[in-house]
């Protein structure tokens, strides 16, 4: 029968680290779902694999059965453990290992994702609330917040944002994205002058832009390193800024990257150029964002259609 998956499914993992570069988060994921694939199958062969064990996995992922870590697997959920065995098994058949053909599993269909995003005047109210706080901390989080609408980042990627990386004069840097990837993004002139304002204020040494400021110790020593920002505090500002500013709606960091995509997509850009800013693998992705401006299709059918009978009624 040849090796069974526990070996494999560890080599398959070192491959995604080293040679495909996978994030350390990627890694854990795809050895979670793997993982749960093995123990249901009970540690097959690779060539035990066939149709009739998938079709019986996936009713497995799909049921509400006892004994698994979480009930009612949502339907994104049941494709992650799919996409991590189709890789698995691609990466099988590179390794000449006979086995199931990756590409006869199909993804279950989901119904369409719904993106939230802020309106102009939703908007325009987030990013005024920090403006009340004159301290440091009311600059910091102005500077957060204008800088997620500028960039579209991710949260992780704004937090581990350093000062040097960022070029203010030339408004444009590059950011390590998923896959760690490099992507250019680019900052607008409410986003530079907040973030040259807010590090002109700052007295540490830390390398981070995005830094602790501890109200009980307004004075640090002389050379003191300030600790970088974590994203769940990133997430909690944004929250509470978002409360503050008396928005309904539950607003997160991605929700700005959201909003970063509909505006640019709303003033015309080109949704393959949106694909590179947002540092998406794949344009399916980005997609998700052309329902968010199916509310223009009106205007657009308002505007152009049977423009020749609008133009004899008026005469």
């Amino acid at each position: 029968m040849g090796k069974h998956l526990e070996p494999l499914i560890k080599e398959f993992l070192e491959y995604l680290e080293i040679e495909r570069g996978r994030s350390d988060k990627t890694v854990r994921n795809y050895k979670f779902y793997l993982t749960r694939f093995s123990d249901w199958a009970k540690s097959p062969a690779p060539l035990e694999i066939d149709g009739e064990m998938v079709r019986k996995f996936r009713l497995y992922l799909n049921r509400d059965i006892s004994g698994r870590d979480e009930a009612n697997l949502a339907k994104a959920t049941q494709n992650y453990h799919l996409i991590a065995l189709r890789a698995f098994l691609k990466y099988l058949a590179k390794r000449d290992v006979k086995s199931f053909a990756a590409e006869k599993i199909e993804l279950a269909k989901q119904g369409t994702r719904h993106v939230e995003f802020l309106e102009k005047e939703e908007l325009t109210r987030i990013l005024a609330e920090p403006g009340k706080d004159p301290t440091i901390l009311g600059l910091r989080d102005k500077a957060i917040l204008e800088l997620l609408f500028s960039t579209g980042l991710r949260v992780s990627e704004l937090a581990g944002l350093k000062i040097e990386q960022v070029n203010l004069k030339n408004e444009e840097f590059t950011v390590l994205g998923k896959g760690k990837k490099h992507r250019l993004v680019f900052l607008s002139p409410e986003a530079r002058d907040i973030i040259k304002t807010y590090l002109e204020q700052r007295q540490d040494v830390s390398p981070y832009i995005f830094v602790r400021h501890d109200k009980a110790r307004r004075s640090k020593a002389v050379g003191e390193e300030s600790k970088p920002l974590t994203p769940r505090s990133i997430q909690r500002l944004v929250d509470r800024y978002s409360r503050m500013a008396g928005i309904t709606k539950v607003v997160t960091p991605h929700t700005m990257r959201h909003t970063f995509a509909t505006d640019l997509l709303r003033n015309g850009a080109d949704i393959r150029a949106v694909q590179t800013m947002l540092g998406h693998e794949s344009i399916t992705t980005t997609q998700v964002y052309t329902h968010v401006t199916d509310r223009e299709l009106k205007r657009v059918y308002q505007s152009f259609h049977d423009a020749d009978s609008k133009k004899k009624k008026s005469i």
